[in-house]
């Protein structure tokens, strides 16, 4: 089950986990974009279904779960769904900081509250939550984005530590940029006419000299996922091109 599904990490995602052989659950408040991912997967002979889910709304995810529990086993949730905001604290206003609460925070608390009791019934499960490096690196005129993304890494590590005793493993990926239309769109808007030159220097800022790739995301997604992962639980991976640690 991935929520965020019609994004371009999402999308993805999707896509990995499909041709692993799954059949995989989309959730999305777009549905559209969500129909739409699903459309792709069907066309390559493989199983996903697209559901209509606000992640801020506790209503509508235990709406949407126990649909989903009532038919089948879930063994996987990856908490995707989350938007970005750029400022400073005193650029950041209450309802900036509200909205970035509701999905990036309460979002990914919801999705979990709603799995965990579903998972410990059935004999344990994977949670795998996207953060950021902004979680854990001081970045700037990231303020309400960073708060949001720390707090998923802190979240990722509580769940694991208290669900030890059920077989839930509990990671978090932190990538640095990643190449998706989200990323091309904020170029346009912001620096209009210097598209090509501000896409270089944000591919710069990575050590490695260039953003990620959502399937790039996804393979590593697909593997804390596996069995071949299951010894990893109560961590967060950074997926950075080096900007953590190889900046300088």
């Amino acid at each position: 089950m991935i929520t965020g599904a019609g994004s371009g990490i999402g999308r993805a995602i999707a896509h990995a986990f499909a041709r692993s052989g799954a059949c995989v659950h989309l959730l999305d408040v777009d549905q559209q974009a969500c129909a739409a991912v699903v459309r792709k997967i069907a066309a390559e002979g493989l199983q996903a279904k697209s559901y209509c889910c606000d992640v801020a709304e506790q209503q509508s995810v235990s709406a949407v779960f126990h649909t989903l529990f009532q038919h089948e086993r879930i063994h996987i949730l990856v908490n995707n769904a989350g938007i970005a905001h750029v400022g400073k604290l005193e650029t950041t206003t209450e309802e900036d900081l509200d909205r970035i609460y509701r999905v990036n925070i309460k979002g990914v608390y919801n999705c979990m509250r709603a799995s965990i009791p579903h998972m410990k019934t059935n004999g344990g499960g994977v949670i795998l939550n996207l953060a950021s490096i902004a979680g854990s690196s001081g970045l700037a005129d990231r303020f309400a984005y960073s708060m949001s993304k720390g707090a998923v890494i802190s979240m990722t590590y509580s769940v694991a530590k208290d669900y030890l005793p059920y077989n839930i493993r509990c990671n978090c990926i932190s990538p640095a940029r990643v190449h998706t239309p989200f990323v091309d769109g904020f170029i346009n808007r912001n620096y209009p006419g210097r598209e090509q030159e501000m896409f270089e220097k944000l591919s710069q800022s990575q050590p490695i000299g260039r953003m990620a790739s959502p399937e790039e995301v996804a393979a590593l997604a697909l593997f804390l996922c596996s069995d071949e992962a299951s010894f990893i639980t109560g961590s967060d991976y950074l997926i950075d091109g080096g900007f953590t640690n190889l900046r300088g």
